[in-house]
């Protein structure tokens, strides 16, 4: 079960005494945010409004729904870093699942045995960290937890960086990701290019992602080669707070006109086929919104993230590409 930190929400609503607030969280975690805001509402008497677009991380709170709505205080539940705010009225809630890791993680020992690991996970399970490294310690395995860097914690990564994880890489024989999300192990696996393995107590199971990662990768360099043969490109800024990457956008318009190739600048909130669909007369694109919509997501065109895109000009050049995602930050 998610726990949310509403002492800290009620600590936050005491001292400022907003008129109102709002909140919102990922998908998954949406049903606590609603609870969090009716008891906000039932404890204080004000508006709590629930922002239940999608948000992805730090780079994705939506704050400027806050500022529409004008409340006084944003909580964005759910994507702890460190540091417990990002801009002014808004403040970040830890949310942590109180499931229990142990059975997974004696069920991992066989598998791990005879190796050094490094342990990594999402902000939901990072209360876990030292419970399970003690299990796999004391079943003879050697366990390392790398050291925060940018916004993560120790042994923290997000969908795009990964720092606790990369500076191991040298030190360690696999990583293993405690939690459920493919998503963020499968990161792990492509900026290391090292057996990944997922401790998921959700369904008492060990499973290796690396072949599922190998999997993201091919679709990415096959829309790499495919770009390469692209006369007209499409650069999409994202409109996100976190997502404005301006400068990154006028770098590579910049390096592809070199090589000859006609660039056209758009601007998105939300990156998705059907909207590129819209576009006419481009026949690649480079998107320096979220590096993991390049990946993870599905298009009719080539649409290539920041490494791709480098990896890219690279191709260009004759140059080689093998190890363009082997970094600890995707942008």
């Amino acid at each position: 079960m998610i726990v949310v930190d509403k002492e800290r929400i009620f600590k936050e609503i005491q001292s400022k005494q907003p008129a109102s607030v709002s909140l919102n969280g990922p998908d998954g975690i949406l049903p606590q945010v609603q609870e969090a805001a009716m008891d906000i509402t039932k404890k204080f008497g004000i508006p709590a409004y629930v922002l239940a677009d999608t948000t992805w991380g730090t780079c994705d709170l939506n704050s400027n729904a806050g500022k529409i709505l004008g409340t006084g205080i944003q909580f964005n539940i759910g994507h702890t870093i460190n540091t417990e705010s990002i801009e002014k009225n808004v403040v970040l809630i830890d949310a942590f699942d109180d499931i229990n890791f142990d059975r997974v993680a004696r069920k991992s020992c066989e598998i791990l045995s005879g190796k050094t690991v490094s342990l990594v996970t999402d902000s939901q399970h990072l209360h876990q960290m030292e419970n399970v490294k003690n299990i796999l310690s004391n079943n003879g395995i050697n366990v390392k937890i790398g050291k925060g860097g940018g916004q993560l914690n120790d042994g923290q990564v997000f969908g795009c960086e990964f720092y606790p994880a990369t500076k191991l890489k040298e030190e360690v024989d696999a990583y293993v990701f405690l939690g459920q999300s493919n998503f963020h192990a499968a990161g792990i696996a492509l900026s290391t290019n090292m057996p990944t393995y997922v401790l998921d107590p959700y369904f008492n199971e060990v499973r290796e992602v690396t072949e599922f990662a190998q999997k993201l990768k091919k679709k990415a360099t096959l829309a790499i080669y495919k770009a390469a043969e692209a006369k007209s490109f499409g650069i999409i800024v994202g409109l996100k707070e976190g997502q404005l990457s301006k400068l990154f956008a006028l770098k590579f318009k910049k390096e592809l006109e070199k090589e000859g190739k006609t660039v056209q600048l758009f601007a998105l909130t939300d990156i998705t086929g059907e909207r590129l669909n819209n576009l006419k007369g481009i026949d690649a694109f480079i998107q320096v919104a979220c590096p993991r919509i390049s990946t993870d997501n599905q298009f009719d065109k080539p649409v290539l993230s920041s490494p791709q895109a480098n990896a890219l000009l690279k191709l260009l050049r004759n140059e080689n590409i093998e190890e363009y995602f082997e970094l600890p930050h995707w942008l």
